[in-house]
């Protein structure tokens, strides 16, 4: 496995490198100011130095990312559940999860805020609402998509709607759950931030604010490369995880 990862990795990476050794060259031979965009050796050595600067930052977004979306996750696998075995109720709410995903996040935090304060709730709703969408209709997908045959042999063969969900739909729908949950993965960590601009005193977003309101451009992009690095952090544990369930049911169907 991992000598196919590298296989399939190194030309990304050279593409990366290249793309850093240019944007180098590029700012000391036009002489770019470092408030305009400082060069990857200057991003690099205050990632190193200012690390005793927002440690505690990144700590602080880990963990809300994390809770909001173990909380998010939960909630967009149930209401998938709900509206899958309950026909009325998916053609009653499944346009309205639709309609919710047409007002900007960016534009609801700031009444989070107002209702329910500066604490960590609104920051969870914010993240909530980011991620259950992708996780339903997901899984919603992965429920349409079971085989129309096995379960009509199975309702033949006497099988409840227990049976049928737990034995056949689930099993089915956990490849696109998985999709789903780490679209979700990428999302919570941007949902953690952009609540952490509108109101918190620690995490990654509250110093990317004190970064740019100073001019500190090295740091603000110090602070991108911690959410890119957060967020394919998170696809890849998914991503494991989700090869060890799905070998794991596909050896019980077995």
């Amino acid at each position: 496995m991992a000598r196919n990862v590298l296989r399939r990795g190194w030309r990304p990476a050279l593409v990366l490198i290249l793309l850093i050794i240019i944007w180098e060259t590029a700012s000391k031979l036009f002489e770019v100011p470092e408030w305009i965009l400082p060069p990857p050796t200057s991003i690099g050595q205050e990632t190193i130095i200012g690390w005793s600067d927002y440690n505690h930052h990144l700590w602080a977004t880990i963990q809300l990312s994390v809770i909001g979306f173990v909380i998010g996750s939960s909630v967009g696998i149930l209401v998938a559940i709900c509206l899958h075995l309950v026909p009325v109720l998916r053609e009653a709410i499944y346009p309205l999860l639709i309609i919710s995903q047409n007002i900007p996040i960016i534009i609801l935090a700031p009444l989070l805020v107002v209702w329910f304060g500066f604490g960590i709730l609104p920051k969870l709703i914010v993240i909530t609402l980011v991620c259950f969408f992708p996780i339903t209709i997901a899984t919603l997908d992965g429920f349409r998509q079971t085989s129309r045959e096995l379960h009509h042999y199975m309702l033949m063969a006497g099988a409840n709607k227990r049976q049928i969900f737990f034995k056949l739909e689930w099993p089915h729908a956990l490849p696109s759950l998985f999709s789903g949950l780490k679209i979700a993965a990428t999302y919570s960590v941007m949902g953690a931030v952009i609540s952490e601009w509108l109101g918190a005193s620690e995490g990654i977003g509250y110093y990317m604010t004190l970064a740019s309101s100073s001019f500190r451009t090295d740091r603000v992009f110090v602070a991108i490369l911690f959410i890119v690095t957060l967020s394919l952090l998170f696809f890849g544990l998914l991503s494991f995880v989700e090869r060890k369930v799905v070998k794991a049911s596909a050896q019980e169907d077995e």
